[in-house]
């Protein structure tokens, strides 16, 4: 079953009904309960009535009985015999005893023999049987049965009291009350639940079905737009978002704001295609023409020439791959580095810098980070690099403690980057100076693999305004742990 709409529906149909069938036995079972009751006090009341007639030496013929119909009574005695039976009853049972004929035996204000004067003496006291001439105070035994009373068979509930006539015989009188009310009752509550619950489970489900259909309509929506935006590649389009503010809602934003963010990494990645096509072309055609004029004119070879087109090629071949690696996810090296050592191995390796780079850490200091030492040193570099396009007299690095991390900072004393083009120039390829040449300026990457660097090391890069008025870029890394 594919359809959300379905599954919902069938899911809440189901929990709904096994629902209402739970509630439903229980009702049944409370209200059987509660009509049984009460039929039970009804035969209990009856056959008590009965029984204090009994105890006071009312004989069998006198008993009077309200509604024999409906509570139909049998007196048996100590021998289960039947001494009694309630007019018109023709047929019980549920009693302990089947017969409806009376039987000759000692009327209720007989005389006992002294037999069974003796067995009563004997008996007394903590028996738990009744005096003479009493009704037995303890609670009465309930049984179902059946009764047949002017040619009608019925169901009822029949209460057991026991009696002792004046003379000391004990009886037992059985009296019942009809159990058709219950029966009916209960029928007509299940009747009720039987007729109304697939009534009900199918409102139940028509109403899921049609507000599910009403909720995913959305959905439908997102997906007939992400279909179109897959085949047509525009990812200039948008999902429609519904003003409700649920979780149809935030799926829309969420999907166009991943759109977004899609639509600018194609952008940039097409940007740095054509970049990097544009960059490799220049020292490919310089390093092809000399070639050529060499090969025609072996004399005229500028092999100084040929030989910085091939190492500028070389660089900006290494500064696409690292970009690429970076790009991909590539996680830097846990080597425990310290800062301080990277840099000045750095300074003393730059020999052919034009201005002298002065280095200002702390001797007792140690700042360690922890990370990948060829790329920490390629920022250094990179830094250190831009700092000599662009001072005029002075290029300073200086290591230090900042917060949690440690901060290395590289000054020069040049024109600075203006405030509004600070983040600009750590995108690939961007160059603020275009009177620069190509080759006194860079290819534009040396600030962006550094920025990238940064973060893959859990750092920043930021610039801002040296003291001596040129640039200041501030690499941040946290302390290794």
């Amino acid at each position: 079953m594919r359809s959300v709409r379905a599954r919902a529906a069938i899911g809440a149909t189901l929990v709904v009904a096994v629902a209402l069938v739970a509630a439903g036995l229980a009702v049944l079972s409370v209200l059987r309960t509660n009509l049984i009751d009460q039929a039970d006090l009804q035969a209990e009341v009856a056959a008590r009535e009965v029984a204090g007639q009994l105890a006071l030496d009312t004989a069998y013929a006198d008993l009077d009985l309200d509604d024999e119909e409906d509570h139909p009574a049998q007196v048996t005695d100590e021998e289960g015999r039947v001494v009694f039976v309630s007019k018109g009853l023709r047929a019980i049972s549920g009693t302990g005893s089947t017969g409806v004929s009376p039987v000759p035996s000692a009327s209720a204000g007989a005389t006992p023999s002294p037999g069974d004067d003796d067995d009563d003496d004997d008996d007394g006291g903590g028996s738990g049987r009744p005096e003479r001439g009493e009704v037995s105070s303890d609670d009465p035994d309930f049984s179902d049965g059946t009764a047949t009373v002017d040619g009608k068979q019925a169901d009822y509930r029949f209460a057991a009291v026991e009696a002792t006539t004046p003379a000391g015989l004990t009886l037992t009188v059985h009296a019942g009350a009809p159990l058709a009310a219950e029966q009916e009752a209960v029928n007509t509550v299940r009747g009720a639940m039987l007729t109304g619950l697939p009534l009900l489970l199918a409102v139940v489900a028509g109403v899921t079905w049609l507000v599910t259909r009403r909720a995913l309509r959305p959905v439908e929506g997102i997906r007939r737009e992400m279909a179109a935006i897959t085949a047509s590649e525009d990812l200039a389009r948008r999902v429609p978002e519904p003003g409700s503010r649920d979780e149809i809602a935030a799926l829309a934003r969420t999907t166009n704001e991943t759109l977004t963010v899609l639509e600018a990494s194609v952008e940039r990645q097409r940007r740095f295609v054509a970049d990097a096509s544009h960059e490799l072309r220049s020292p490919i055609a310089s390093l092809r023409t000399q070639l050529e004029v060499a090969e025609a004119h072996p004399e005229l070879l500028d092999l100084p020439g040929a030989v910085a087109d091939t190492v500028r090629l070389q660089v900006l071949a290494a500064d696409l791959l690292l970009l690429a690696r970076l790009d991909a996810g590539e996680k830097p090296g846990a080597a425990r580095l310290e800062a301080g050592a990277l840099v000045r191995e750095e300074v003393s390796q730059r020999t052919g810098d034009r201005i002298p780079v002065t280095v200002e850490v702390a001797e007792d200091a140690a700042y360690e980070v922890n990370g990948s030492r060829g790329q920490l040193v390629r920022v250094i570099g990179n830094l250190l690099d831009n700092a000599q396009r662009h001072a005029e007299d002075r290029v300073t690095v200086q290591v230090a403690a900042d917060g949690s991390g440690v901060r290395v900072e590289v000054r020069d004393d040049g024109a600075g980057v203006p405030e509004d083009e600070r983040e600009r120039i750590f995108e690939r390829f961007v160059r603020l100076d275009d009177a620069r040449s190509r080759d006194d300026g860079g290819a534009g990457l040396g600030l962006a693999i550094a920025r990238d660097v940064a973060a893959r090391h859990g750092g920043t890069l930021t610039v801002h305004r040296a003291p001596e008025g040129g640039a200041a870029f501030r690499l941040w890394l946290p302390r290794a742990a």
